[in-house]
């Protein structure tokens, strides 16, 4: 224990550091700067905080940075009592809203500055493949992005955006090479061990985790035609280096513990919607309940998950509010908030990638020819997957998915099967993968029933398509981010959006 709790102070100081930094990587001026910090200690925080970041909090800031995506893909609402958040219910969000920009560019820079430690082939390889996974979001949250000439500091304080689907292509490229260094790495090469928050060291599931993100990253620029081929052909090359299955996902685990010290050192979903070290509801707890939407979709397709989903109130039922307003409470029951399956604990591991986030990544690679496999008994897995994940049993899975409505369609047509595949995924991911969700409504319409807001006097034509660059950007690199053009929160799109 005491091994992890000093890990957890470390990401904290790492963490707390990180808001000192610009987007742009300069980390000269930080007295607790990461950038001669130890590989090993530099790593954990770095994890840390990519999981708060996914996660929707950290002990430092303790905010929620994709809560209008749990809302708008309908996993909830704000709570009834609450006044409407204009922002969220009624798409009135600004330059000023939903800055990920920021702490995503200071996570970056962390592990750019493990790549520069020059620390061997196992660390500069992670610090790689997370920085994938940094790029990926801001790309999915704002499409063209510094990348090339991003995390240079005072070198070039006013980086040039390169444009999302070149982006996307170098991230293969980046993938391809840390995979690379993995399996060239020698006995020389230090390995992170315990400081690796998430694999514990085991370079093997580096590699399926960096595999599973090629095919995420193919599949999502499925849309366009031109590139198929040649994502086929990226994803066909690494594909004996296997994938996150239902024995290996990814979570990261500093230690948690139940504490309000320090901003609150409980697991970051936990620390979002869960609750204080003495019992109290985070603000999230209190703002947002069960949306009405997620709750007839479990109810009306038999699905157990419901009650591990969101808690069920003191009567036993399970009641929410429309998106954008409140409906009737028979009796005033209380409210649900998200469940036992997804606010587990407050020592839980943090999501970076499930199991059934990953299977059903393999299903629609199956379905869609990127990769072999049995389309049908990879989907099943993924529900599966997800079930015991939120504290079911494998033989309950397998009763919602022999119903008629829920079965793979694998007689049908490949949008049928991909609708089948999309909407369990979307099920799989509430809580934790509310941007997953999110970019995967944006990419394949799935699914197509999520209702917009019911506010009064609120007249959008259609879901949200992206939000808007921060002001950060504006303030400080005008001309590059001017040149992007105006952005509309309803028609402009990220490059692989449906």
């Amino acid at each position: 224990m005491k091994k992890y709790l000093s890990i957890i102070l470390t990401a904290l100081v790492i963490t707390g550091s990180s808001c000192k930094k610009d987007y742009l990587g300069e980390l000269t001026n930080n007295p607790n700067t990461p950038s001669v910090a130890a590989p090993n200690l530099l790593l954990s925080g770095a994890l840390k905080t990519t999981a708060g970041i996914l996660n929707g909090a950290t002990s430092t800031s303790n905010r929620s940075y994709y809560i209008q995506y749990c809302v708008w893909v309908g996993y909830l609402s704000r709570s009834t009592g609450y006044q409407v958040f204009s922002n969220i219910d009624q798409y009135q969000f600004t330059t000023g809203d939903f800055d990920v920009w920021s702490p995503l560019y200071n996570n970056l820079s962390n592990y750019n500055a493990i790549i520069g430690s020059n620390s061997g082939a196992n660390y500069t390889a992670i610090a790689k493949i997370m920085t994938v996974v940094g790029f990926q979001q801001l790309v999915d949250n704002y499409n063209n992005v510094p990348y090339s000439q991003a995390l240079q500091g005072t070198k070039n304080l006013t980086p040039a955006f390169d444009t999302g689907s070149a982006i996307y292509d170098d991230l293969l490229k980046q993938l391809d090479a840390s995979i690379a260094l993995i399996k060239g790495a020698t006995a020389a090469d230090l390995n992170p061990g315990v400081a690796d928050i998430m694999f514990k060291g085991d370079m093997t599931k580096w590699k399926k985790f960096a595999n599973t993100l090629k095919l995420r990253i193919a599949l999502r620029q499925s849309n366009i035609a031109a590139k198929t081929t040649a994502l086929k052909a990226a994803v066909a090359a690494t594909a004996a280096e296997g994938y996150l299955d239902a024995t290996v996902d990814a979570r990261v685990n500093p230690g948690y513990i139940s504490s309000d010290a320090q901003g609150g050192q409980q697991s970051p979903l936990y620390l979002n919607y869960g609750y204080t070290q003495g019992g109290a509801g985070q603000t999230n707890n209190q703002q947002y309940q069960a949306n009405q939407y997620s709750i007839l979709f479990f109810r009306n397709n038999n699905d157990p998950r419901l009650k591990q989903v969101y808690a069920p109130n003191p009567n036993g039922d399970v009641i929410g509010s429309a998106f954008g307003g409140t409906v009737t409470i028979p009796g005033q029951q209380t409210p649900s908030k998200f469940g036992p399956g997804v606010i587990k604990s407050a020592t839980m591991p943090a999501v970076i990638m499930s199991s059934a986030e990953a299977l059903f990544l393999q299903a629609e690679g199956a379905a869609a020819g990127y990769i072999t496999g049995n389309a049908a008994t990879l989907y099943n897995a993924g529900i599966t997957a997800s079930f015991v994940d939120d504290g079911l049993t494998a033989a309950q899975a397998t009763t919602y998915y022999g119903q008629t409505a829920i079965a793979y369609p694998a007689a049908g047509s490949f949008a049928a099967q991909q609708k089948a595949i999309i909407v369990q995924k979307w099920a799989a991911l509430e809580g934790y993968g509310s941007l997953e969700a999110f970019n995967e409504l944006r990419r394949t319409g799935y699914p197509d029933d999520i209702p917009l807001s019911i506010y009064p006097g609120v007249t959008a034509p259609n879901q949200v398509t992206r939000i808007f660059y921060p002001v950060v950007v504006y303030s400080t690199n005008a001309t590059n981010v001017g040149a992007q053009g105006t952005i509309d929160k309803f028609n402009s799109k990220i490059f692989w959006a449906k």
